[in-house]
């Protein structure tokens, strides 16, 4: 696994695969802080590779009314504190041409929404900035196709792509993983599942996405057996009150507990 890229990032060596977390969108300062903390306090613990994550705008909303973000410039902000806070790398995700210089700013990944991700303009604006691309797979796509997504970043002069599976479509309100796809994906880039996104019972009549929270370890478990590089995990003490994805996070009291079980069943298969 190559971090050159990411100066910030602690624990390389540790063998463990390295952890995408955060809340799902930046509600505010004191909330960020509060989440990275604990996380990195678990994080340098188990000696886990950790990238924060926070969305500084949420543009793919079921409805007009939901909850987009607090302003681009100040939850930018909020990321560049918590970088500077704890030394940690940060990510986000984007989702237009111009986010991409914006963004590259503030934070060291920028990462492509599922439903963006074949958007060649957006892909290679990123790639330019030369930061970190974390490409989400499409819930529509295989996992095959993710090759010419990863070579567009390549073909942009960035050799710094991710690959995050977050589940595919099975049918019309839910998701699920095929986990032949991580070593498929890997031939291509490193290789993130992104646990609580696979999680989505998304189109609910309601418009709001549903979530099955309680599968988040039988997921995650069967991502590190298979040798996946990276996890992706949306994480906030009251998901419950989250202002978006509340009903597929982790509630942040049992992260602890989460990770070590992961760590533990990483070093038994580092032992094959």
């Amino acid at each position: 696994m190559d971090y050159s890229n990411l100066p910030k990032i602690k624990h390389t060596n540790s063998n463990n695969f390295f952890l995408l977390a955060g809340p799902c969108a930046i509600e505010g300062e004191d909330m960020a802080l509060r989440i990275a903390e604990r996380v990195v306090k678990i994080t340098d613990t188990l000696e886990i590779p950790y990238v924060f994550k926070g969305s500084f705008k949420k543009a793919n909303r079921s409805r007009i009314d939901s909850f987009t973000g607090i302003g681009d410039e100040k939850a930018l902000k909020i990321l560049r504190k918590v970088s500077e806070t704890f030394d940690i790398p940060t990510v986000t995700d984007i989702h237009e041409v111009s986010d991409a210089a914006k963004a590259a700013e503030y934070v060291d990944v920028l990462q492509i929404p599922a439903f963006l991700v074949r958007q060649t303009d957006l892909v290679a604006a990123a790639a330019k900035t030369g930061k970190v691309v974390n490409l989400k797979k499409g819930q529509f796509m295989s996992p095959e196709a993710m090759k010419h997504a990863a070579q567009k970043v390549k073909d942009s002069g960035n050799n710094h792509a991710w690959i995050t599976d977050r589940g595919t479509m099975f049918g019309y309100q839910d998701m699920i993983v095929d986990f032949r796809g991580i070593p498929t994906m890997r031939n291509y880039a490193p290789t993130v599942l992104d646990v609580t996104h696979s999680l989505q019972q998304p189109n609910q009549s309601s418009g709001v996405t549903g979530g099955r929270p309680d599968m988040i370890e039988t997921i995650a478990r069967a991502g590190v057996v298979n040798n996946v590089d990276g996890l992706f995990i949306e994480t906030h003490f009251d998901p419950a009150n989250a202002k978006s994805d509340g009903a597929n996070m982790l509630d942040l009291q049992y992260l602890e507990k989460l990770l070590s079980n992961l760590v533990a069943i990483r070093k038994t298969v580092n032992a094959f």
